[in-house]
Formats: C-alpha cells, structure tokens, sequence
C-alpha cells in the first residue's frame, strides 16, 4: 500500500435523512429548540458536521425538515375532508395539528423561525384551501382562512408548551386567586370566577368554533 493510500481516510459511513430529521426531533423534544444545532446534532448521531451539511445547507433547512416531519402525522384524504363538509373539516384539521404539536411541544417554537413550506405542510394547506374553494369560498378569503387557522393552533401551541405542566398545581392558584377578588373592585371577574381559570383545550375548541362561525357569515355575505 502507498503512503498516499494509508493516509487516506475511509471517512464516515452516510447517515440516512430520515434518522437525521428523527434524531434532530428527538434532540427538539428532549432539550428545547434553542438545543438543535448541526453540531449538537453530528454529535448525537456519532458523525460529524460535514455529513450533515451534505444534506442541509443551513439550520434553517434542517429545521424544515423537522417541522415537516411533525406534520407528517395530520395526514386525511382529501375525500374523507370533503365529505365532512368544510366546517367539521377545517376543525378536524386544526386539531390534529395542535395534538401534533402537542406531542412535540418543544417543536411549535421552530415554527415561528419560518412558515412551513414542506411537502406535508404543502398538502395540509392545498386540502384545506381545496376544501373552502369548493365550498364557495372567494379566493382570497380562503387564503386569509388557512393563514389564520394555521396561526391560531400555532398560537395555542406555544401557550400549552409556556404553560402545561400537567399537573393543574397553577390551575388551582389561579382558581384561588379569582375566587378570593374583591367582589366591590372586580364585580365582573367575580361573577364568573367559578368558571376561571378556563383550561387551555376548552379556550382552544372554544375559539375555533368563533372562527369558523365567522368564516361561515363572511362566505355567505359574498
């Protein structure tokens, strides 16, 4: 063997995409989105940077992926969507994508360093949009609709990730707090203190369905 061929490293073996993105996941779940960078990531997967970069030209790209590979699980034909009418779509839509970010809280912060424009995004978005355009939504206004569902989850999903602990320990501080107001200083709030404070998937459910009624009034007015 030449010295040339001996100093010649084999280098590292590939590393499949689908393990990078899974594992770029698991690092987002496991220690926040601030965690995931292309070092912390070669380091788990036991390569290095240049392998990872054969892939992804940035961390913007990669988190792409990611979030991509979230929305993979908000997966319905377009059929069964058109078939629920447009109203039970958009709202089965919408919560399947806040129970998937749910089961990656840590991931909806990903999401608002850029819109999601993967494949799996895409196709959420064309049968949503598909849906509203063929139940006489002008163009515009379905455009409008989806930005603003797909905002609204997101929203919801950031406050979960801020606050849901699981455990109610704040709920019932809070609870507390609203029962034990000045009812000559707060006569409103004390008014509905026995209903406060509203758990986080009632306002969620509670608001989509204010939306889509809106939704519903604008179509009909043209």
């Amino acid at each position: 063997m030449s010295g040339a061929a001996a100093r010649r490293s084999p280098g590292r073996p590939p590393v499949p995409l689908d393990r990078i993105v899974a594992t770029a996941l698991q690092i987002v779940d496991e220690e926040g989105a601030d965690a995931l960078s292309m070092r912390t990531l070669a380091q788990r997967l036991g390569s290095g940077t240049a392998t990872l970069y054969r892939h992804f030209d940035s961390r913007a790209a990669l988190v792409a992926h990611v979030v991509d590979r979230m929305l993979g699980s908000v997966d319905l034909a377009s059929e069964e969507l058109a078939a629920m009418g447009w109203r039970q779509a958009l709202r089965k839509v919408s919560h399947l994508m806040f129970d998937a970010l749910g089961r990656h809280r840590n991931a909806a912060r990903l999401m608002v360093e850029q819109s999601p424009m993967g494949p799996n995004a895409m196709l959420v978005r064309e049968r949503c949009v598909a849906v509203l355009l063929d139940s006489g939504f002008a163009p515009r206004v379905a455009a409008h609709a989806y930005a603003t569902l797909a905002r609204y989850v997101l929203g919801f999903a950031i406050q979960d990730h801020g606050f849901g602990s699981g455990e109610g320990s704040d709920d019932a501080e809070f609870s507390a707090l609203f029962k034990g107001l000045d009812r000559d200083r707060f006569p409103a709030t004390a008014t509905v203190a026995g209903s406060l404070p509203l758990p986080l998937d009632e306002e969620f459910a509670f608001g989509l369905d204010l939306l889509l009624s809106g939704l519903g009034r604008l179509r009909d007015e043209g």
